[in-house]
């Protein structure tokens, strides 16, 4: 794990829309269609309104996740591990680094929303402190969405 660092990185770059391309594709896979239809621009992770992070191996991203400001609150969005980089422990430390730069920027807690066929991501948001809470987002009130929480 230690060759694996997590960097901010804009989320226009080429590499990590690539990233995002592929997270979709996966989406898509257990959900069908686009895999997630939320409206995301690219500069919502812009600072001051948000920071986009990767975790880099050698010169290969295989990790990437965001937050952008949604009221008081970080909205962490497009939060993904390659299937080689997964099981390293990657997921755990781009979600603490984008906690601490949410906590840095005065957000109040992070929330987010994941679905029902995202075992692997509800472990991880649980396991972290997450808690459930009233769904909130794009997805709010569709089936099989879950939506969490974290206080900073």
């Amino acid at each position: 794990m230690d060759e694996i660092e997590v960097r901010e990185i804009g989320f226009a770059d080429p590499r990590v829309q690539a990233l995002v391309t592929e997270a979709l594709t996966e989406l898509g896979g257990r959900y069908g269609g686009s895999g997630d239809d939320t409206p995301v621009t690219l500069t919502d992770f812009d600072p001051p309104v948000g920071a986009f992070f990767a975790a880099v191996d050698g010169d290969a991203l295989v990790g990437c996740g965001g937050w952008r400001r949604h009221g008081t609150d970080a909205e962490l969005k497009r939060m993904f591990t390659t299937p080689a980089a997964r099981g390293r422990g990657v997921a755990r430390r781009l979600l603490a680094t984008i906690e601490e730069s949410a906590r840095a920027a005065g957000m109040k807690r992070v929330i987010l929303e994941t679905g029902d066929k995202q075992p692997e991501a509800i472990g991880l948001y649980e396991s972290a402190g997450y808690v459930r809470i009233p769904d909130f987002g794009y997805y709010k009130g569709a089936p099989g969405v879950l939506s969490f929480a974290l206080d900073l």
